[in-house]
């Protein structure tokens, strides 16, 4: 019923043409919908920024600087939610490749034009392979989010420093973004997502309010 669900709102969206919305808003969607990773090297990405504020929170609390470790807190509970949303909640990728593919067949049908026809499929070497497999999922799914969390838990305890317009300018994008994930996920009936999301926010709201508190020397 669920995947039912999702091909019926996605048919929605291609269906409204009147708006032109077509090209930009279904890909918006997507990402703010997400997808199931599949192995678990692909959990890294959405599990790392768990790990960094977990950590960063617990080296303000070490320093005695509470508000901020409860800020960091927040933010961590809220991606862990988002996490296990994604899990249980989220389509696959396969599902998310499948649905906008259809979806562009629907928008080159309704503008009269000949869906193309696919490319035959391409035999890999061994070797192709293997280099596929790094450059896919080693450098962006390995190295990208033990990367992040090695430079950003050391990061985020000196930043930022006391409330600024600068860092109210980097805090805002993610609680924004994060807000408008929350509503689509109470729109698409996932309460991990929605809850996770709305922390996140939180925490980047409580971190300005504790860099205001609690300046850094």
């Amino acid at each position: 019923m669920a995947h039912t669900r999702r091909l019926r709102d996605n048919a929605g969206m291609a269906g409204d043409d009147s708006k032109d919305r077509s090209w930009l808003w279904v890909p918006l969607m997507s990402l703010l919908n997400g997808f199931r990773p599949s192995g678990a090297v692909r959990w890294l990405t959405p599990v790392a920024p768990v790990v960094t504020q977990a950590a960063a929170g617990a080296g303000h609390w070490a320093a005695g600087r509470r508000q901020r470790a409860l800020a960091e807190w927040t933010g961590a509970a809220g991606f862990g939610l988002i996490a296990w949303g994604l899990g249980t909640e989220a389509p696959t990728a396969a599902e998310v490749q499948e649905n906008f593919q259809r979806l562009q067949r629907d928008m080159l049908r309704k503008r009269g034009i000949k869906a193309p026809t696919p490319a035959p499929a391409v035999t890999e070497t061994p070797m192709a392979r293997r280099l596929s497999w790094f450059f896919r999922t080693v450098r962006l799914d390995l190295v990208s989010p033990v990367a992040a969390v090695v430079i950003n838990v050391p990061w985020r305890l000196r930043h930022p420093r006391r409330l600024t317009a600068l860092a109210i300018a980097m805090e805002t994008p993610n609680a924004a973004y994060s807000i408008v994930r929350a509503a689509r996920a109470v729109q698409r009936r996932r309460p991990r997502m929605a809850v996770g999301s709305a922390l996140v926010a939180a925490g980047s709201v409580a971190r300005l309010r504790a860099a205001s508190a609690e300046p850094l020397r």
